[in-house]
């Protein structure tokens, strides 16, 4: 029972530096989804440094700076800052990096609700 003990315990070591490695992101990806103002259709070029996300977001509706970026294993939070027909809006972003190539959102518009999607990246 104690050799079973330590060899799990040497597997669960040696794993843990691959559970703690975060996806690679960097790039283009793009995203299209209903929301309560139509469709929108999004562009997002982040940058990542350790776990510190930046880059930017563009849609119909504006464009700017990713900001509060965070990577951390598969999970993704970033805020867009926008100003929406002359109003301030803070839209807050939780992800979870699926594949090289996909990413699952959930956003939230002021604190209103929002919406699921899936970016994907751009080829």
């Amino acid at each position: 029972m104690t050799l079973r003990k330590i060899l799990t315990g040497a597997v669960v070591l040696a794993l843990l530096p691959l559970a703690a490695m975060a996806a690679d992101i960097s790039g283009t990806w793009a995203a299209s989804f209903e929301s309560q103002v139509g469709v929108q259709t999004y562009t997002y070029t982040f940058v990542v440094k350790g776990a510190a996300v930046t880059g930017t977001f563009k849609s119909a509706n504006g464009e700017g700076a990713i900001a509060e970026g965070k990577l951390e294993g598969d999970s993704l939070t970033f805020v867009e800052n926008m100003n929406y027909q002359g109003q301030d809006l803070k839209i807050t972003y939780s992800g979870t990096v699926v594949s090289a190539d996909e990413i699952k959102f959930k956003r939230d518009v002021g604190g209103m609700g929002g919406e699921e999607f899936t970016a994907k990246r751009a080829k």
